[in-house]
Parts: C-alpha cells; structure tokens; sequence
C-alpha cells in the first residue's frame, strides 16, 4: 500500500515553499504560544513607530492596553480595525507619562505591501490554550503573520482524509474559542488535504458556511487546487497581503466580511490594466456570482491609479429602489466611498468639482441634470474643469443603466472618460437591438473590449452559484391542446396531426392563461405541490422563498386576490395538512409593481396597490402606504432577501413575491429558491437575468435554482436551450439539472443498483462481509440516497410512489440507513481500509430529513439579542416579543428531541434577557460551548469521587467516547486507578469488590449516554 504523506511532512514542505525563492516570508520556529506572539508583535510595534514612540519604548501597562484594544470580539470587528485610517490600521495607546499624552501607532497599512514598515512571518504547531480547567489544549497547523499579527490561518489534513475534515476542525475550533486574543485578528483560512485546497474568509462557526469554501482558479478559469501551487499562486507576497487587505470587502448589513472569489480579482486587476492604457472594456460575470461586489472593488480600486481624478459608478433610478444603492452603502461604511442619494444636483456639482479623490454613486437622471445646467456655460471655469475631469464611469448592469444615447452623451460632455460596464448577459450579434442610426447595438460596441469573462458554466463548475432544475408544465393535457388549436384554426384535429407542438402552443389564445381554471392550477401547484422545492424538511423559519411572475400587472392583481383567499379559506382547494404542519400560515405572500408600467390603468392600480400594502402592514405591523411606496419596495427586497437578522424569525418572512418584471434583474435573495413563471418566455437575456434571480448559494440543502413555468412549454423549453448555448458558451447541459424523465430513470437505477448488492436490508451480515463488500454496499447506499435526495424536488414526485412508481419502500429506508451506519463505522474503524478514499466517509444523507429544529438557527436568532460594538440595545417591542416568543417556541420543539440541549440554551437564553448587557459583544456559541464544558466536567468530578478512580482518566474515557463501540479506549487504565477501599467506605450500597471494576464501566456508560452524549448531538 502507498504510504500517504504525513501531515507534519506537508506542513514542513508548505514552509519550505513560502520561504524559498523570491519569496519575503520568514519561518519562526521560536513562536508557539500566545505570550511568544505578542512580544514578538511589540518588538515589530515598537521598531515601526520609532519617529513617535522616541526614546521611550513601551511600558508594560502600556502594551496591556494595546493588547486588550487588539483582542476583539470577532473576526468582523477586527476587519473594520484593519480598514485603518486612511488605509492605515492603528492602535491608541495613552502613555504613563501623562506629558506624553495619548499616542497612535501604526500596526499594518492596507497598501504598503512587500516594502515600508511590513514583515511577513510564518508559524507552525502553536498552542492555542485552553480557557477553562475543563478545557483541552488545541495545536494548530500553519500560520501567517503580517507584522506579528496572525491574518491567515491553513489547517492540513493528508491525503487519506477529505479537505473538509480540516475545515470541520476550523469551525471547531472557532466554536471553542480558541481563535481568541492574538488570534482574533485572523482574516481567512484556508483548509486543505494536499490534493483539495480552498479558502474562506474568518467568521463564528455559525455563520461558517462550507457553501462559501472558494477554489482558486488562474486568470483563465483554470482550477488551481494542489496546496503547493495554491501557496505559490495565493500565499506569496504580495499576494497574500492584498488578499487580507485589499480584497476583502465588510457587509455592513450582515456584519461579515466577505473575501473575494478569484475571478472577480481577476476582473478588478483587468479593469485596472486597461485603465492604464486608457481603454474602456466590459466585464462579464454571470448573473448571480457577485458582480455588485465586483463592480464596487473595481470602483475602488481604480482611484490607485494616479490619472484618474473621480471614479462615478451609475445606477438605474430603478436600483435606487432595489439593492445596487443599499449594497453599496452596506460595503462602503467602512471605507472611502460617497453614496449621492439625494436629490441635490448641486451637491452632485459640488462632489464632482472637488479635489477629493473619491467614488460617487448616482444616477444617470441626475448627471442629465448636470449636463443640462452646464449646457450654456462653456465659458465658466467650473464648465472647463467639469468637462476635463479625468472619470472613470462603472456601469452595474450596464445596458440597463445607460442606454447607447445617453453614454453618447455623456462621453461627448466627459471628454476624458473611460468606461468600464458589467452584465451577466452581454447582447452579442445573436439578439443584437434594432438598428438605430450608428447607435451601438451590442455590448462590445457600446464598451469596447470584454476584459474578463465568467459563464454560468464556469461559475456552476467552480460552485460559484449553482445548475437550473427546470420543469415546464402545463395545466391541461395534449388532447386539450389539440382540441383548442382546432377551433382556434376552424380545423379538424387530424389536419394538424403533423404540426410540431411549439407551432400549436403558438397558436393558442392569450384567454387560455388568463381564465381562472388556469390560475387556480398554478396557485395549488405552488401551495400544495412545492414543500420540497420550498425546504419544508428544514422546519419553520429555515423554509426558502419564490417569485411568481406574471405576464401583466392585472393578471398579477388577480394571482395575489387568490392567494389571499387561499389564506382565508375561501380558494376551491384545501391546503394540504403536511403543508399546515411545517408552516401554519403559509403561504405569506405580498405583491409589488411600478405603478407607472401603465398609465391608463394607474388610478386602478393605485387602489389595488393601496390594498395590497394594507394586508402587507396587517401581516407584519409596518405602516407604508402609497405615499411611502418606495419604502414598502425596500421592505419587500429586505424580507425577501432576509440578510439581517430580524428576518430569520418566521414570524418577519415572506413565502412569495408576486411581480411583473421588478426583481427579476439586480436582486440578491440567497434564500429565495424556486422562481414560478406564467407568461411567455422572455428575450434570452431577460431569461437568464430572471432564472439567476434562484441559483444564489445558500446552505447544503439547496441544490439547484429552481424554475416552473406554467405556459408553453415545449416552446419554453426550447427558448430556454438557446438562452442557455448564447450565455453557457455551448455548455446547456452542464447548467440544467436532469428533466423528470431523467430524474427518474436514475433513480430507478440506483434502486436496483441497490438491491443488486442486497435485496432486503435484513439480509446484511455486517459481521461476514469483508471490506470490498462493504465498501460496494456503502456506495450502492450513498447513489441510491443522491437520487432519491434528488428525486423527491420535483413537483411530479409524490410520497405515494414508494412501493408503487418506485420498487422501493419508504420503511426500507430506515432499515438500510442502520446498516449503512454500521457498515461506515466498521470501515472507517480498520487501520487498513480506513485510510482508502473509494468511498465517501464524510457523505451526509439528504434523502430523508427530519423537520427537527436545528441547533445553530436558534444560536443565531439568540445572537441577535447580544448587543455588539457601541451599539445601544434598543428593545424594539413588536419585533422582539415575536422574536423572543419564536425562540421560545424553538427551545420547546428542541426540547422534546433534545432535552438535556435544550435546557442549557434555555439558560442561556433567560439570562441574556434579563441583562443583556452583561453579555455584550460576547458570542452566544463560545457560551454554549463552556457551559456545556463545565456540566460535563462537573460529571467527571463527581463521577470520580463516587467510585474513587483518577479525574484525569475518566475525562480521557469520557472524551474519546463512541457509543457504537463495545469497549472504550481508555477503560483498562481507568480501573487500575481505582480504589476499592476507598469507594467501600464512603458508598452507602457498595458493589463486592469482585463486580466493582465492571459496574464502574457499566455507570460511566450510562452516564455518558444520558448525560453528556446528548450535549454532542448537535
């Protein structure tokens, strides 16, 4: 057998790397502990503020100030401290010596990289202590310092385990606390097995979401995965300092702090290339894989270079609306960004004339405006210094945005200006517009040059967003198609025998959507047919969201009057009792158009408008109407999208939106999964911006974005397949999830793929099959589990069809899972075997969910009551009482699964409440994680007074216990430390000393089973 490559061999190898060559990192092997840590950080302190520390170094009251204010509470609280000072992250520090007063030192500046004042240091094998007696201590792999300050942090695991196991080790880590003090600057890690390598950016271990783990790929989308050449391309100077200072970017709104993917660095330094050569170009970055994001970096980033004067990025009035404005405003707090939302055009003037070198968001109404009063004062000094400005324009969604006569206009005012677009649907030669004059008709003809490209291909590949699971339905029969396109066309049906079904469903009447037999088919197959498309398996509040969109704003009136009635009882079906039960209010749905798509009908609109905003403020207490409509808009995006956290409580969600064309470009909803479409298809572009709306990464249960449509399908279908090979780069298939038909095969497959290794789980002799077996049975059973995950999303599934459509039985499935159990843990239990990757050991099942209430959901709704920074904690009583009485309710469905669990949330829970200042800035997981410490250490004590055997080997039993194992590592020495005697005379029904050493075990394994085993279930 190949001997696979020790971890400390990688670890030593990876450093190697880092330091040869070119290389500016140096290796300390005198650095292991957290007192080591920071005297080396106060030596490099000390030797980069010599012009203002002078003569006097830094007493030690002094540096325990500067320690306490660089010990913070979180990841994110120590990324706003790296934004810095005009890029310069400080530390104040008031000197003893009072003449001296209050001074600020310089810790790392964002742009001097590879040069000045920085240092670039890498560690291995640093203890991180244990903070409580119960407490172990944790060895970590490899990191690296800037300035002495630990900023990227690499877990190794070799080649026999999967990268993921190095990432799980992070986030346990992280929720024992054990990034703390010195450690807490940390602002990406990366996890890898030598072969699999990714990186994240910091974050509590609740909000550390494997979705996010990121593949670097080169600048032609080619994956770069061995850890090796991840360091080279990654890890090396200067490239690891941008990638901790330059680019990241805070999410105000989520307090998280986001590291760029590799192709949208790839785009911003394009951008900044082409800028130098004065050239304009586009980007194009499917929809969905962060182009705002991107967009604002590179808007940032081009005030780097030198001749340009301004960096002016435009929205569509319509954005100011939707999330581009709100997005910019999130990410620009903490940095050097003006956002111009008012409606001041002189203000506008004023920013634009200034010597400041900044960014300006704005609109392209109001730069007309601009125009238009400079228009007769070409003579004026403020005339010749506006139109000489050296401006860089970055257009978000850029052929919506700025349309070809306007950027005529602009670029004929701006005569030095450059132009930098993005889109995720560029308009090639394919669907140019119509011809206009000399106007430009395509992207590259109204921005130059594509200066970076990422498909939907790529993107699905690398995980960046996810595949489309399409299904195209219809709410009446192909007899039923036949019969109206023969009255339609005053023609027998077998004349039309050979007419293809895309040129029938051209010839059907618009009535046919539009009658209420229709409309009524599409809202129960929403309500009743979309619990798995929905995530009713995740539980109250953790359920995703849809769209429905509609071909007219009266047709989307009517779809929202009967959803109301569904609500109310009064719809011609019944909302299915496995619906109720998971959701009781459900659907929550709310409606939102322009009220100036069409004017004939606006006083209609206005009044239906008006209602609709009525039942919105009854759903949820707001109190918007038609005046404050642009408000309900942005309520609506914030509901929908449920970024903050407000939103993750039940009782503040939507289940569905209804619209005609708002949202369906420009809108981020990571939780919204299924977009439901009745009206025709739309222009290829417009077809991928609005499918987009659904493939956002979110958690492990979302595997596709998810689109049903209600309306031709057979042409809906083939509109789809040439949206796709325009936008995919010929690469459909790569981007659509299998149809039914084929869904189903696989599924059929693996079923007898499955019975083919066993017929019946009963016949299984676990003990008799040597691993070759045991291995093809596991696979059978992860396939079989894949497809049947995989199946059960279609609207076409129902349970029924176990054991009839399907030769398989739903109570089957419990039966193989306990063998498949068991067959993992006897695999993975041999020296031998364990160490083969053939089979996945870290596989979850997905086929079968419980609607049990996860423990982390209700960590973070509790998070939200824990007031953070210099936040004041204002009790918002509607919110919060419905917040508080959901956590209730969340703790007590816990409870009835997990009792012992739920009993010390609940403490904490009532504690963070009746003083929730006491636990300021403090992270209700780390608070979990010690109580749950000190309950079990407590255990141990106890336990080892009463039978009078050593603390320490009990803890030993206790922690490497396996319920699935007939004896426990550790036993053996545990009875030679006990003292019979001892325990004979403080016992008051004492064993014989013949059945002591056994009633011990047999009382230890009881204890841990009831008492402490439940605490891990997590």
């Amino acid at each position: 057998m190949v001997g696979m490559t020790a971890e400390q061999v990688m670890e030593n190898t990876l450093i190697q790397q880092l330091i040869s060559g070119q290389s500016q990192w140096v290796y300390r092997d005198d650095l292991h502990t957290e007192d080591e840590l920071w005297q080396n950080f106060k030596n490099k302190l000390e030797q980069n503020n010599r012009d203002i520390l002078g003569e006097t170094p830094l007493t030690h009251q002094e540096f325990r100030q500067i320690k306490n204010r660089l010990t913070f509470g979180s990841f994110y609280k120590a990324a706003e401290w790296l934004v810095g000072e005009n890029g310069i992250a400080k530390v104040e520090v008031q000197r003893e010596d009072v003449k001296q007063g209050t001074i600020r030192l310089r810790v790392i500046n964002r742009q001097d990289i590879a040069g000045g004042i920085s240092s670039y240091e890498v560690i291995n094998q640093y203890v991180s202590p244990k903070r409580l007696v119960e407490d172990v201590d944790r060895r970590f792999d490899v990191t690296l310092l800037i300035n002495g300050l630990p900023m990227i942090h690499i877990e190794l695991k070799n080649r026999s385990h999967p990268f993921m196991d190095a990432f799980r080790q992070i986030k346990k880590y992280v929720r024992e606390g054990k990034f703390n003090g010195i450690y807490s600057t940390v602002q990406m890690f990366v996890v890898s097995n030598g072969s699999d390598t990714r990186y994240i950016a910091s974050a509590k271990d609740t909000k550390l979401n494997e979705q996010f783990l990121t593949k670097w790929v080169d600048p032609d989308n080619r994956p770069v995965t061995d850890y090796l050449e991840f360091a080279r391309e990654v890890l090396s100077i200067p490239m690891a300092h941008k990638m901790v200072t330059q680019y990241t970017v805070l999410d105000n709104n989520k307090n998280s702090l986001i590291l760029l993917r590799p192709y949208q660095i790839h785009a911003i330094e394009k951008v900044k290339e082409a800028s130098k050569r004065q050239q304009s170009g586009f980007v194009w970055h499917t929809t969905g894989s962060g182009k705002t994001l991107t967009s604002y970096k590179v808007a940032r980033n081009l005030l780097q270079i030198p001749s340009l004067q301004k960096t002016i990025f435009i929205v569509d009035r319509v954005d100011l609306d939707q999330q581009t404005t709100s997005s910019f405003s999130s990410y620009a707090e903490n940095d050097v960004i003006e956002i111009d939302e008012t409606e001041n055009v002189n203000d506008l003037i004023k920013k634009l004339l200034s010597d400041d070198r900044t960014v300006i968001v704005t609109t392209i109404q109001k730069l007309n405006h601009v125009m238009k009063r400079f228009a007769h004062q070409q003579e004026s000094k403020r005339y010749e210094k506006l139109v000489n400005l050296k401006v860089a324009f970055v257009i978000d969604e850029c052929h919506r945005a700025v349309s070809p006569v306007k950027k005529r206009e602009i670029e004929e005012f701006f005569i030095y200006s450059l132009w930098y677009g993005f889109t995720g649907t560029p308009i090639f030669k394919e669907n140019a517009k119509i011809a206009l004059g000399d106007l430009p008709r395509t992207t590259a003809q109204q921005y130059g040059d594509c200066l970076h490209e990422y498909t939907v291909k790529e993107a699905i590949h690398d995980k960046a967003v996810l595949g489309f699971q399409v299904e195209y339905k219809s709410t009446f029969s192909q007899d039923d198609l036949d019969r109206l396109v023969a009255q339609v066309e005053q023609k027998d049906e077998l004349e039309i025998t050979d007419w293809s079904i895309p040129d029938k469903e051209a010839r059907l009447p618009k009535s046919i959507y539009e009658a209420d037999e229709h409309m009524w088919e599409v809202v129960r197959s929403i309500v009743n047919k979309s619990k798995n498309k929905l995530g009713f398996a995740k539980g109250s509040g953790q359920t995703y969201n849809a769209l429905l969109t509609t071909s007219s704003i009266t047709q989307a009136q009517r779809y929202f009057r009967m959803f109301c009635a569904v609500r109310d009882g009064e719809s011609p079906f019944e909302i299915e009792e496995q619906v109720k039960r998971v959701l009781p209010d459900f659907p929550k749905v709310a409606i939102t158009y322009s009220i100036s798509e069409n004017e004939e009908a606006s006083v209609s609109n206005q009044n239906e408008m008006k209602k609709a905003i009525a039942y919105y403020n009854q759903m949820f207490g707001t109190s918007y109407t038609i005046e404050t409509m642009r408000g309900y808009n942005r309520n609506i995006n914030d509901r929908l999208a449920r970024k903050r956290e407000n939103y993750l409580v039940r009782s503040e969600q939507l289940d569905l939106v209804i619209v005609v064309d708002r949202l369906l470009t420009g809108f981020d909803a990571p939780c919204l999964s299924t977009l439901f479409i009745d009206r025709q298809p739309m222009k290829p572009h417009d077809l991928i911006q609005a499918f987009s709306r659904t493939n956002r990464l979110f958690d492990k249960q979302k595997k596709y974005g998810q689109i049903v449509t209600f309306q031709v399908p057979k042409t809906f279908e083939q509109r789809v397949k040439e949206a796709l090979i325009l936008y995919s780069n010929g690469g459909q298939n790569d981007v659509l999830a299998p149809s039914w038909e084929e869904s189903k095969e696989l599924f059929h497959q693996a079923i007898f793929d499955l019975k083919e290794v066993v017929t019946r789980p009963e016949e299984i002799d676990l003990d008799s099959m040597n691993p070759a077996e045991l291995k093809k049975f596991i696979k059978a059973f992860q396939q079989f589990d894949k497809s049947y995950a995989a199946v059960q999303v279609y609207s076409e599934f129902d349970d029924q069809m176990m054991g009839a459509d399907f030769p398989f039985h739903s109570e089957e499935y419990e039966a193989y899972r306990g063998k498949y159990e068991n067959a993992l843990e006897i695999l993975t239990k041999d020296p031998e075997e364990g160490g083969k990757t053939e089979i996945d050991i870290s596989y979850e099942l997905e086929s079968v969910k419980t609607e049990e209430i996860n423990y982390e959901y209700i960590l973070m709704l509790i998070q939200a009551f824990v007031p953070s920074g210099d936040d004041a904690y204002e009790l918002i009583p509607r919110e919060d009482q419905k917040a508080a009485a959901e956590v209730d309710n969340y703790i007590a469905t816990l409870s009835r699964n997990n009792p012992k669990l739920a009993d010390v949330l609940q403490q904490i829970w009532t504690n963070i409440l009746s003083d929730p200042e006491a636990y300021r800035d403090q992270d209700v997981s780390n608070m979990l994680e010690d109580l749950i410490l000190q309950q079990e250490s407590q255990m141990v004590k106890q336990f080892a007074q009463f039978w009078h055997v050593d603390e320490d080997e009990v803890a030993y039993v206790v922690s490497n216990f396996n319920e699935k194992n007939d004896k426990q590592p550790g036993e053996n020495e545990l009875k030679k430390t006990g003292d019979y005697q001892m325990y004979r005379e403080h016992a008051e029904q004492p064993v014989s000393k013949l059945k002591y050493g056994r009633a011990m075990i047999e009382d230890l394994n009881d204890l841990v089973k009831e008492e402490i085993l439940p605490f891990r279930k997590r």
